[in-house]
């Protein structure tokens, strides 16, 4: 059973199904939509997405709000033993920090609690926010991905592949 988590400032909560139109109302936003897409029915893409096996998914709240979703997934060989994670953030609340709150926690979580000694995010490569957000916590970039994902537009982007080690994970607020 997935655990409530508790930042300095935001909880991050197992998502529930009456969680999907307040996150289907932030991924509608132009900022979202811009970088995790879904289509017309954005209540339909959220419900696929917490229906996807192996990945576990957490509703960030702030001040008794819905403000996003971070979702992790890990890879079980053993030889390759990692997680990796993935998140969303109303841009209403952007530049406050939660962002780096709720990745921070997860992280913590992933490291502290289940035992993971390293932790993977991929940000766009021109997502220069995301990037500032995810180096506070204590991500490094280890490579561009290039053409990494297909943009709504058809053409092919570059992505950041970012590591963060255990022994990394900054102390933060």
């Amino acid at each position: 059973m997935p655990t409530t988590l508790r930042g300095a400032r935001v909880v991050l909560r197992p998502t529930t199904p009456s969680d999907v139109p307040a996150l289907a109302a932030i991924r509608a936003k132009p900022e979202v939509y811009a970088r995790w897409r879904g289509g017309a029915d954005l209540v339909a893409a959220v419900r696929e997405d917490l229906a996807e096996p192996g990945g576990e998914h957490l509703t960030i709240e702030y001040e008794g709000a819905v403000i996003g979703m971070i979702q992790w997934s890990a890879e079980a060989d053993p030889d390759y033993r990692h997680a990796s994670i993935d998140i969303y953030l109303d841009p209403a609340v952007h530049g406050r920090g939660l962002g780096t709150d709720a990745v921070r926690t997860l992280a913590r979580h992933l490291i502290d609690d289940l035992g993971h000694h390293r932790i993977v995010i991929d940000p766009a490569a021109d997502n220069a926010a995301a990037i500032r957000c995810y180096r506070k916590v204590g991500f490094r970039p280890v490579g561009v991905m290039r053409s990494y994902e297909r943009g709504p537009d058809g053409t092919w982007h570059d992505g950041l592949l970012m590591d963060l080690l255990a022994e990394e994970v900054t102390q933060g607020p």
